[in-house]
């Protein structure tokens, strides 16, 4: 089943994906991501996110940090359970890029502010129809990012 865009994305002016299906619902409004200590993840996430053209993050009164876009919001809190922070196994957050280059750029900049570059270097990755640029990363607290432009 396709990943379908809801109206508000379209509304922004954003164009339709490739083989998404557009019927109006939203799939997704957040993404949170744990972290011991927010600011060293705010300064691995402004310096990755901010070669995507996203802001720099804002912290709330309760300490977290919020990255927001028109088309979603990332945040990134201390756990509320008080236990240490990790990484979703077998979870990945991706980032839409509008080059190879901002690719290359966003694994560069999470690899110098903090991150673990994992998997394959960046490059192409091609299976039947799709050709994809990707760079996989892993955050300060082992969450799996990656970078990604349909070519």
């Amino acid at each position: 089943m396709p990943l379908a865009v809801g109206a508000q994305y379209r509304k922004m002016g954003n164009r339709p994906l490739p083989g998404v299906q557009h019927d109006g619902v939203e799939m997704f409004s957040h993404i949170f991501v744990g972290a011991d200590d927010v600011a060293v993840s705010k300064k691995f996430y402004d310096a990755a996110l901010g070669v995507l053209g996203v802001a720099e993050g804002k912290i709330d009164p309760k300490g977290r940090c919020f990255y927001r876009t028109p088309t979603g919001t990332l945040g990134i809190s201390k756990p509320i359970d008080g236990k240490a922070a990790c990484g979703a196994n077998g979870g990945t957050i991706g980032f839409a890029c509008d080059s190879p280059e901002k690719v290359k750029a966003f694994h560069d900049a999470a690899v110098a502010n903090g991150g673990t570059s994992i998997e394959d270097p960046p490059g192409w990755r091609e299976g039947g129809a799709v050709r994809l640029y990707l760079a996989y990363v892993r955050d300060p607290y082992g969450n799996k990012l990656c970078a990604l432009h349909r070519g």
